[in-house]
């Protein structure tokens, strides 16, 4: 019997997915990446080979849906499981995560989870005492300091807004800092590729971690491709064939390529990555012309949605259908495709049943769903609808069909997705019914997201 007990604990300790039965996780994500930017949906120039290999292993999600078409409401949602109407934060340097919003650092660190923030923030200020980013500093913004530490976040390397994809603290319009406390930035290292500077920050934090025998929660939210866009010379010398613009783009996606491919390298090395769990995804589609927000023309903004409609800014498919990967090689050793509907929204409910709580338990309305049943095989419909609002623009979407309006429900278009994926046709003449019952079910989940924001959930 000792000898058989002796074999077990031997055993365990060799498995280091087995010695510890809580996940580590991490949620890494780019900032503008458009779904096409990534080889493993097809892009046939911008190397990503460390993004491609860990979707051949992974969960692919070829519906994978940024909760909002810019990033804060998308970057809220995938720490609250909550739209931005519930919240308030319906736009980029817009409104604040309020400190009644319960978030899944703080939920994990009951569970014993070490945390770590690395990388652009971007939902409320990081500072009151000096000037920073859009509205750091500001004496009329100081009701909007919301940094990482406040909401469970113990390790912390944040700017509030996006900074330069190469040397990041040199010649921004608008200045902002890499800050690890409060009052307290960062020094040190912080030249060259920016991708690379934080996650020098995010290794040191797992390799910690993982001595200690802790999960851990890691959030890697990169700057890249976000504008201002700019590479290093290695890295633009990948694509001498191209102009300069494309040369800045492509060079540094393959930058945070890298950094993801040193992270999960990094994991191998330490003996964790098979009960680790990486989510990868972009906050919503890709800026520049050609539809949603064309606030970079004739600039280093080169991202493509595929052939999706709409860009950054656009509740149309471009703007918020996102890459997406799920790797967690203890459960899902193989690559999947996965075509159901999912959302950053689903991040939180999924991560509590993962951890055996109910997400019917939690003590918010959520908008994202449970996806566990998803990730064991079950390719039943997702049954639950995603609903958009930014400014005047909705959309519904279901495992089929999606409602899109541009003036806040005066007009519907509606769209056959498993059809018409590139919404070319609108058939809503042709399905008043379904129209009308889409349109009433989405007025009952704003009128609910109004009960949210008027503060009844925070009773």
């Amino acid at each position: 019997m000792k000898f058989i007990l002796k074999f077990i604990i031997l055993l365990f300790a060799a498995l280091p997915g087995l010695s510890q039965s809580k996940p580590n996780i991490i949620l890494v994500m780019a900032d503008d990446l458009g779904w096409g930017d990534v080889g493993f949906n097809g892009n046939p120039f911008i190397h990503t080979p460390h993004l491609d290999r860990m979707a051949a292993g992974s969960i692919q999600f070829t519906r994978a849906y940024a909760a909002a078409p810019v990033c804060s409401p998308t970057r809220a949602s995938c720490l609250t499981g909550r739209n931005a109407e519930r919240h308030g934060i319906f736009f980029a340097n817009v409104g604040h995560l309020p400190a009644e919003e319960i978030t899944l650092p703080q939920i994990l660190k009951k569970e014993g989870y070490s945390t770590g923030f690395f990388g652009k923030w971007h939902l409320g200020t990081l500072t009151t005492t000096q000037r920073d980013g859009h509205r750091g500093g500001k004496e009329k913004e100081r009701e909007h300091f919301a940094p990482p530490w406040s909401f469970g976040f113990d390790n912390v390397l944040a700017t509030e807004i996006a900074v330069p994809t190469w040397d990041p603290m040199k010649e921004q319009s608008t200045p902002s800092r890499y800050w690890t406390a409060p009052d307290r930035e960062a020094t040190g290292s912080l030249d060259g590729d920016d991708s690379r500077v934080i996650m020098d920050r995010a290794l040191p934090f797992i390799e910690k971690s993982a001595k200690n025998k802790t999960p851990f929660f890691s959030v890697i939210w990169f700057h890249a491709p976000h504008s201002p866009v700019a590479a290093g010379p290695a890295y633009r010398a990948r694509y001498t064939g191209f102009d300069e613009d494309r040369q800045h783009y492509y060079g540094c996606i393959t930058a945070m390529d890298e950094q993801i491919g040193r992270l999960r390298s990094f994991l191998r090395q330490l003996k964790i990555e098979k009960n680790t769990i990486i989510i990868f995804t972009s906050d919503n589609g890709p800026a520049g012309e050609g539809g949603g927000i064309a606030q970079y023309p004739g600039k280093r903004q080169q991202g493509v949605p595929g052939l999706f409609r709409g860009r950054k800014g656009s509740l149309y498919e471009g703007g918020v259908r996102v890459p997406g990967l799920l790797e967690w090689p203890a459960r899902f050793g193989s690559h999947r495709k996965v075509s159901v509907p999912v959302s950053t929204s689903d991040y939180l409910p999924t991560i509590l049943a993962i951890l055996g709580k109910s997400p019917a338990a939690h003590p918010r309305p959520l908008d994202g769903v449970d996806l566990t049943g998803l990730l064991e095989g079950d390719n039943h419909p997702r049954n639950h609808p995603i609903a958009f609002k930014s400014y005047k623009q909705r959309a519904y979407t279901d495992d089929r069909f999606k409602l899109y309006s541009p003036d806040d429900g005066a007009s519907y278009e509606l769209y056959d997705l498993l059809n018409d994926p590139y919404e070319t046709k609108d058939i809503a003449a042709e399905n008043r019914e379904r129209v009308s019952d889409m349109a009433a079910a989405y007025e009952q989940w704003l009128a609910s997201c109004l009960r949210s924001a008027k503060g009844e959930d925070y009773k």
